[in-house]
């Protein structure tokens, strides 16, 4: 097997397409790296979301299921 290309200068310059070649490498490199970033910040604050969801929703239960105020104070005689 032999390479492409017989220096490092010659890969970087790419035959002289270097600028076409290159430019579609940062433009396919960046949407997908600003993609990675955004669906991991999106992923942490759907999960944040979710916890304070749930807390709330248990906090709910638990003001249910205590007895009031005012309810044990009418039962005493």
């Amino acid at each position: 097997m032999t390479p492409a290309f017989s220096s490092w200068h010659d890969f970087f310059a790419m035959g002289g397409y270097a600028f076409y070649v290159w430019l579609a490498v940062a433009f396919t490199l960046i949407p997908l790296g600003a993609l990675f970033l955004h669906s991991g910040l999106q992923r942490r604050r759907l999960l944040a979301e979710i916890r304070q969801r749930q807390s709330r929703e248990q906090r709910i239960r638990a003001a249910k299921n205590r007895p009031s105020a005012s309810a044990t104070a009418g039962e005493q005689p």
